[in-house]
């Protein structure tokens, strides 16, 4: 019997701008090995940056075969994220 492990839950802050980065790469990193499901629902500002941390995340959870998940995304995230060509980003529940 495979046990089933509850996502751990990372909620984005309202303005990920440059000097959000370091701190959400921290967060992400630390639930390494694991299942994650990111909330997006307070993002009103998306730095490339950021978006690039999230990327890698994404890239990071499939090679690892873990659970990455996207929820609640603002109208301002779903718009950023569209603007960057990245609207794919939280299209699917990613499990390697």
């Amino acid at each position: 019997m495979t046990d089933i492990v509850s996502p751990h839950a990372i909620h984005l802050a309202q303005n990920l701008d440059l000097k959000a980065a370091a701190s959400l790469q921290n967060e992400l990193l630390a639930q390494r090995h694991g299942p994650v499901l990111i909330d997006g629902s307070q993002v009103q500002r998306l730095s490339g940056l950021c978006l690039q941390v999230l990327l890698s995340a994404k890239a990071t959870w499939s090679s690892d075969g873990e659970r990455l998940s996207f929820d609640n995304l603002s109208p301002a995230l779903r718009d950023a994220l569209q603007l960057f060509g990245a609207e794919d980003l939280p299209s699917t529940d990613f499990m390697g």
